[in-house]
């Protein structure tokens, strides 16, 4: 255990600073991050931090985050906002040196920043990047200034997020902040994910709605009786509507965020997204005049435009506030470079290096982590992994496998998207193709014309779709 200091003997904040500069040399921080240090060194919380500053509570816990990783790495380990006060005293005592006397602390022999020529080494914090990125995790990268936008819009009555982007952008792990932001400001949450409902759920809308309405009621904790509440005289959607307003709203004492991902699931259904989405777009409206429905905060996070009919009136896709999901910037592929303690990408070399990477997987989130995360691992060299990166024994071999298995059974779609990665120049496609395809993550629509995703995706499939219209191998 480390012993504890007083208090009384104890480093001041402006000391405790001068000894990060010995154990992070070459390091220069931010004000915004010695103010944080600072006042975590005098004890205040996040809240508090985040209060006096006049920042959101969530973007200095995690400038707070990566100062703690950077110690950790130095120190070769565990450091966090609870104890870093006691692992900076305890080294200073083992130097056999006076606290203040810290600030001209030769560095150690082994020295203690990374070395760029060694493989980093392979420890628990190293996340397998399947799936969204915890909420905890260091290796989330936020794109300034969405998140500040959506946790502002969140906070406000009756509104409605909209996140859109393709697959491998980070839509769920956005969506999950969002909610756990809601969660800090004593909102009650409903995450609905509809790729998790049964292929039935979507077939009859009445069917749907008793699904949409019980996962609610679940989470929330909430015992009625469906049968007793739904009467299929006036209707599903107004059964629906009178749940909502007559049993759960009744319930809670806060706002009410419901969180639905996946929306892209219901456009394979138009019969059921034509009479679902617009009710959704009323319930919206009417939080401007009911008080009880701008308790509701809406969040929605789908993959692709919506290829519904709709009239505009009747669409939630044009209300609201909209989050697109870009790409990764070269700066911030660095910075996830450097949490992986890639030393090499660091600076203007290291940024042409990743160059190559990127000219591959088109800055897209999902598929720049799991390459860094290979590269931390040293499971390949940078030269070798780009050189497998289309091919079975790849690192995205399950991924891509993944996709050619979606268009093994549709034969059209194959032939659409064979026309597009051979093409030199954008393609026109119909929109239905355009849609299912997008949706798949496989091209990106400027306008109406497509072009392949990344450039991983037209080597893969070069090799392996078919060149004419007859079925894919097995």
């Amino acid at each position: 255990m480390i012993a504890s200091v007083s208090f009384s003997t104890a480093m001041r904040a402006d000391e405790a600073l001068a000894l990060l500069d010995q154990l992070l040399p070459g390091r220069t921080f931010s004000n915004l991050q010695e103010t944080v240090f600072s006042h975590v060194w005098e004890g205040k919380t996040y809240a508090e931090i985040a209060e006096s500053c006049g920042y959101d509570h969530s973007y200095i816990r995690d400038v707070g985050f990566r100062l703690w990783q950077s110690l950790s790495e130095s120190l070769n380990q565990k450091v966090s906002k609870s104890n870093i006060r006691a692992v900076l005293e305890r080294y200073a005592r083992h130097q056999s040196l006076p606290p203040t006397a810290m600030v001209s602390l030769p560095e150690s022999p082994s020295s203690l920043a990374p070395d760029p020529q060694r493989s980093p080494r392979p420890g628990p914090e190293w996340e397998l990047p399947n799936g969204p990125v915890p909420l905890n995790s260091p290796f989330y990268i936020e794109r300034p200034p969405i998140e500040a936008q959506a946790q502002a819009n969140l906070l406000k009555p009756g509104s409605l997020i909209r996140l859109k982007a393709p697959r491998q952008m980070g839509k769920t792990s956005l969506l999950r902040r969002l909610v756990a932001h809601a969660q800090t400001h004593h909102m009650r949450c409903v995450t609905l994910s509809l790729h998790r409902a049964d292929r039935a759920t979507f077939t009859d809308l009445d069917r749907f709605l008793r699904w949409f309405c019980a996962n609610i009621g679940h989470q929330i904790g909430l015992e009625a009786d469906l049968d007793r509440v739904w009467n299929r005289d006036i209707g599903s959607k107004v059964s629906c509507t009178a749940y909502l307003e007559d049993a759960v709203l009744p319930l809670i004492d806060a706002p009410l965020v419901i969180a639905l991902d996946e929306v892209n699931e219901l456009f394979q259904y138009p019969d059921l997204s034509s009479e679902f989405l617009p009710l959704l777009r009323s319930w919206y409206e009417d939080a401007r005049e009911i008080e009880a429905w701008s308790r509701i905060r809406w969040i929605l996070a789908h993959a692709t435009e919506v290829y519904v009919p709709l009239q505009l009136h009747q669409s939630p896709f044009n209300v609201g506030l909209a989050i697109p999901l870009p790409p990764f910037t070269v700066e911030q592929v660095q910075e996830l470079a450097h949490r992986h303690r890639l030393a090499w990408a660091e600076g203007s070399r290291g940024a042409e290096k990743l160059l190559a990477l990127l000219r591959v997987v088109s800055c897209r989130p999902g598929l720049v982590r799991l390459a860094l995360y290979a590269l931390a691992q040293g499971s390949a060299s940078f030269e070798q992994l780009l050189e497998e990166a289309p091919t079975q024994s790849g690192i995205y071999g399950d991924h891509l496998r993944e996709l050619l298995a979606a268009l093994y059974p549709q034969p059209s779609l194959q032939a659409a998207f064979r026309r597009v990665i051979e093409s030199a120049e954008p393609v026109a496609l119909e929109p239905i193709t355009a849609y299912r395809l997008e949706n798949l993550g496989l091209i990106t629509l400027q306008k109406n014309l497509a072009t392949p995703s990344c450039e991983l995706y037209r080597q893969y499939f070069l090799a392996f779709l078919p060149a004419s219209s007859s079925p894919a191998y097995g």
